[in-house]
């Protein structure tokens, strides 16, 4: 797959089908559209693109938003990388590119960068300043430009009965099994491994504090989740807590991250996690003795389950 930061910077030769969107999570209901486009290309000879923008237009044009995305933009690379697709353009969404009128939109973007055969697209796909033009407007301006545009029905998208909000949702209620089953894929959390109060350590469960540098990453409800890693090229299995540590008088959300028969040092290491079950809520505990206990018991409940998989 071949990455562009900027569709003036696409330099394919062949022309494209292309398909429009925000693209988070790359979900099952994503990966049929995608499916779908690029076996168009494959079929006609043609470039399979995928055009989405970052930032999300959301972080530019309401600046109080506080919207969550399920991926970073770099997760969001290395989901697409493994669908089969062609290119992959990233165009930088700003308040400038938002100004653009539907008509001029089609023609610096789809026609003039992207030389556009074919349009795949939801029913419901609005663009052009203001988002004013709709699939009926695309479709007049590919006969302008002789391009095709295929809708993909409500229908379509209603079957596979799964969305990003959907999704978002599930993991704001901590629930990792249904967000992971709309996914088509383990959620992960990507993050550096910081230095942390080593509570973890002086408990015999020393773990690897993550920071996630992208604030617009969501962070599932705060608890105790079973967890995988790949780390080194070796998978090892474990544990995280998400939350303030309330036993100690914790005063800020931690990622904190314990692997089993695992002994190495992770400080300053980029780490990706997955999340594969959540265990129970993060609690307040009347003693250390009484957390350390608790922490046996999700330790012994993680390992069943890891043994369930393997």
């Amino acid at each position: 797959m071949k990455r562009y930061t900027d569709a003036k910077t696409y330099d394919n030769q062949t022309p494209s089908v292309v398909t429009i969107g925000t693209f988070d999570g790359v979900h099952i209901g994503h990966k049929k559209i995608i499916e779908r486009l690029v076996e168009s290309a494959h079929n006609n000879g043609l470039e399979s693109v995928i055009l989405t923008f970052f930032p999300h237009p959301r972080m530019v044009l309401q600046q109080d938003s506080n919207i969550k995305l399920i991926n970073t933009i770099d997760e969001r690379i290395q989901i697409l990388e493994k669908t089969g697709l062609d290119n992959l353009v990233i165009h930088p969404f700003t308040k400038e590119f938002s100004r653009l009128t539907a008509g001029e939109y089609v023609q610096q973007m789809l026609v003039d960068c992207l030389d556009v055969r074919h349009v795949i697209i939801g029913y419901d796909h609005r663009f052009g300043r203001n988002r004013n033009s709709n699939i009926t407007d695309l479709a007049s301006y590919g006969i302008q430009n002789d391009f095709t545009v295929e809708e993909i029905s409500k229908q379509d998208i209603d079957d596979v009965a799964v969305s990003s909000t959907k999704i978002r949702e599930a993991l704001l209620n901590g629930d990792i099994t249904r967000a992971n089953k709309y996914l088509g894929y383990n959620f992960m959390l990507t993050g550096r491994v910081v230095k942390g109060k080593e509570l973890g350590r002086k408990l015999n469960y020393p773990t690897a504090n993550l920071h996630i540098a992208e604030n617009y990453k969501l962070i599932p409800k705060n608890g105790v989740y079973i967890i995988k890693s790949c780390i080194d090229s070796k998978t090892y299995y474990g544990m995280m807590n998400i939350g303030n540590n309330p036993t100690v008088n914790g005063t800020h959300q931690t990622i904190e991250a314990h692997f089993f028969d695992a002994s190495f040092n992770l400080y300053e290491k980029k780490i990706q996690i997955e999340m594969l079950k959540r265990i129970r809520d993060e609690k307040k505990f009347d003693s250390i003795e009484h957390l350390q206990d608790a922490m046996q018991q999700d330790e012994d409940f993680s390992r069943d389950y890891i043994n369930s998989l393997v």
